[in-house]
C-alpha cells in the first residue's frame, strides 16, 4: 500500500506513519519540515496554508491519504482538491465534537451534527472546523471514497495535548493525589496506536463513511486509569502516592474544571460524560476496532516520557492541562474520608 500522511511527525500522524511502516507500506509524509521525519519515510516539504504551498511530484499517486488537520476547513478542501485523481481514498481524522450539543448517551454516527460548518471556511471553533473538514473531504472525494474518523479522547505515546502525561507526572511526584470519583466511573478513549491500526485496516478493507472511534463503553474506568499510572511510575513504593477518591460534588464545589484541570475526568450523569464517554462504537467494532488494555497504554506512555527526560511536547494551540498543587492540597485537607468515597487506594 502507498500512503500519504499530511503531517506525520506528531501524535496521531506519527502513530499512523509508524504503524504503516510496520506493515511494510510505502509511506510519504508532507509537512513543513519543522520536525525530524520518521526514519523510513519519503518526505515532501510544503505549507498547505500558503498560496501554492504544496508542489506534488509529477506522477505520484497513493492508495490513501490521512489528514489530521484541525483548523480552517479550507486547508482540507484545498489539499483534497490537489490530491483528487492522485489518491483513491481520503481519511480525515475528525472528532466526536462534530455532534450537536449535547449528544445523548449512546449516540451513534446518525446523531445531529453542528450547524454552520462549511468546507471552504476559515477557522472558527474546533467543532465547526472539524465538521467543515469532513464536508471538505466528502465534497471532493465523495462519500464512497471518504473515511471520517470521529475520534474521542486520544491517549498514548507521543501525546502532545498533556492529559495522560500530566497524570503520570503528578502521580510520580507522590504523596496524596486528588482522584476524582467515583472510582468506577466509565471512561472511553482510544490508544493512538489502536486508532492508527483501525485507520490502516479501513484503508485495506475500503470502508467509507463516519465512524465513532473510541473504546467500547466500559473498556476502562477512572480507577483503572489512575491505578495503572501508580503502577507504571512505581509511585506506590518509591514515592508513596495515595489516590484519595473524592466525590464529584466536592470537586465541582471547589471550582475545579472537569476535563481540563483534572484531565479525562468529567462528572457522572452530566452532559459532558454523555458526550465524552458514552458513544456507541458498534460500527467501528464491526469494522475491526480492537483496543489494548489501559495498563499497556499507560505503561508505554510512561516509558516514552522517560525516554524524553520526562518533558512531553505540548501543542501551542491547546490549553495547558492539570491542577494547581495549592488547590489540590486545599481540597484534600478538607475531604479526607468524606462520605466514604475519599480515601486511599488499597
Amino acid at each position: 500500500m502507498r500512503l500519504l500522511v499530511l503531517g506525520g511527525t506528531e501524535f496521531v500522524g506519527r502513530a499512523v506513519v509508524e504503524t504503516a511502516l510496520g506493515r511494510g507500506w510505502d509511506v510519504t509524509v508532507l509537512n513543513r519540515g519543522r520536525h525530524a521525519p520518521v526514519p523510513g519515510t519519503r518526505t515532501l516539504i510544503g505549507d498547505r496554508t500558503a498560496p501554492e504551498g504544496i508542489d506534488l511530484p509529477s506522477g505520484a499517486e497513493w492508495d490513501a491519504v490521512v489528514d489530521t488537520w484541525s483548523s480552517a476547513p479550507r486547508a482540507v478542501h484545498e489539499a483534497a482538491r490537489l490530491l483528487r485523481g492522485r489518491a483513491r481514498r481520503y481519511v480525515y481524522v475528525s472528532s466526536c465534537s462534530v455532534y450537536a450539543w449535547a449528544p445523548p448517551a449512546g449516540y451513534t454516527e446518525d446523531a445531529p451534527l453542528v450547524e454552520g460548518a462549511a468546507p471552504d471556511a476559515d477557522a472558527t471553533d474546533y467543532a465547526r472546523d472539524k465538521r467543515g473538514g469532513e464536508l471538505a473531504a466528502v465534497d471532493v472525494f465523495g462519500a464512497e471514497h471518504s473515511v471520517l474518523v470521529r475520534a474521542g479522547l486520544i491517549l498514548g505515546p507521543y501525546e502532545n495535548v498533556g492529559r495522560l502525561p500530566w497524570w503520570l507526572h503528578r502521580i510520580a511526584r507522590g504523596g496524596p493525589v486528588l482522584a476524582p470519583g467515583p472510582r468506577e466511573l466509565p471512561l472511553q478513549y482510544i490508544d493512538v496506536r489502536d486508532l492508527a491500526e483501525w485507520i490502516l485496516g479501513a484503508v485495506e478493507r475500503e470502508v467509507s463513511g463516519p465512524f465513532n472511534l473510541i473504546s467500547p463503553q466500559g473498556h476502562a474506568t477512572m480507577g483503572a486509569l489512575l491505578e495503572a499510572c501508580v503502577r507504571a511510575t512505581g509511585a506506590d513504593t518509591a514515592a508513596g502516592a495515595e489516590l484519595r477518591w473524592t466525590e464529584p460534588e466536592i470537586v465541582l464545589k471547589e471550582g475545579i474544571e472537569p476535563w481540563t484541570q483534572l484531565p479525562a475526568w468529567v462528572p457522572p450523569g452530566s452532559d459532558l460524560h454523555d458526550a465524552l464517554h458514552s458513544a456507541d462504537v458498534s460500527r467501528a467494532v464491526a469494522a475491526g476496532l480492537s483496543c489494548r488494555p489501559v495498563e499497556e497504554t499507560v505503561a508505554d506512555t510512561w516509558r516514552w516520557l522517560e525516554s524524553l527526560g520526562g518533558v512531553a511536547p505540548q501543542r501551542p494551540d491547546r490549553t495547558v492541562k492539570g491542577l494547581d498543587p495549592e488547590v489540590e492540597a486545599r481540597v484534600l485537607a478538607g475531604t479526607h474520608n468524606v462520605g466514604g468515597v475519599s480515601g486511599t487506594t488499597p
